[in-house]
């Protein structure tokens, strides 16, 4: 046990860093602005909900989602600490992406004094716990730098894997995250002597595009690829320019950090548990 206040003190030290910036999440989640931390509000990051005096278990999660929250209901548990990468739900065919948690489910861990903290640009920005980091050690890369810096965060990771060819790397990256996953293969099957980009969640984006070509990376793997309105020019750009694409899913390719993350409150000595969710392959 230990109290709610010097737990959040402590993760503020451990993470959030000067110069990283995050968005302006409570203008997404109208509907919530009473549940909300004031200086969640302001910057978007950190404690989300104030609801623990201390804390005696700590739950972790890539999303808020009804699925996750009704789990942690389900344990009858109080005086709790939901540790999650985004303050919002994930859903791009019914909600272009990310959308509010259910207000049901916040009022009832008010009720149980369960408090929400945020890391979402923080715990993308390399380091161990990180989303790129995490997520390139599953897939036994030879990491060599951090890279694509953006609102202050260095969200992926470059460096070298022991595959020959991209149909090789397409069947490690299915393994590693249990099902299945997408390949636009826009550039050569022959990958030797070639290094790889790591950007998970959101990576498919132009600055992470041009960064490669100057880098004269021609492989990426992230989690959502679909091809949309949103994403048609940038697949455009990677097919004219060779950039072969590999997605597993916003929640896959990001939930090694928080499972992670159970073994640094661990320490702490704090019992967490990773909840886990569904990834949707509709980002595929």
């Amino acid at each position: 046990m230990i109290t709610a206040t010097a737990l959040y003190e402590k993760l503020n030290r451990d993470f959030i860093r000067e110069g990283i910036t995050d968005y302006n999440w409570a203008a997404r989640m109208p509907g919530l602005d009473q549940y909300l931390y004031d200086n969640f509000k302001r910057c978007g990051m950190g404690l989300m909900c104030d609801f623990a005096k201390i804390v005696q278990k700590v739950y972790t999660t890539v999303f808020l989602s009804d699925r996750v929250l009704s789990k942690i209901l389900s344990d009858n548990v109080s005086d709790a600490l939901i540790f999650s990468h985004h303050p919002t739900n994930w859903d791009i065919a019914r909600h272009d992406g990310n959308y509010a948690a259910t207000e049901a489910y916040i009022t009832r861990l008010r009720d149980r004094n369960i408090s929400i903290y945020v890391l979402h640009h923080p715990l993308d920005n390399y380091g161990d716990y990180s989303t790129c980091k995490t997520l390139a050690t599953r897939l036994n890369m030879n990491m060599e730098t951090p890279a694509f810096l953006y609102c202050g965060a260095l969200c992926g990771v470059i460096g070298t894997v022991g595959c020959e060819t991209i149909g090789a790397l397409y069947e490690a990256y299915t393994n590693t995250l249990g099902h299945k996953t997408s390949l636009y293969q826009y550039g050569k099957e022959d990958m030797r002597g070639e290094k790889i980009a790591v950007c998970p969640g959101g990576g498919n984006a132009p600055f992470v595009i041009h960064e490669m070509l100057d880098r004269n990376i021609k492989i990426l793997v992230t989690g959502v690829t679909i091809v949309n309105e949103r994403s048609k020019e940038t697949h455009a750009f990677e097919k004219e320019n060779g950039i072969s694409v590999l997605g597993g899913t916003h929640y896959s390719t990001e939930k090694f950090a928080p499972i992670e993350m159970c073994g640094y409150f661990g320490s702490l000595g704090l019992p967490a548990e990773f909840v886990g969710d569904a990834p949707d392959f509709y980002d595929l």
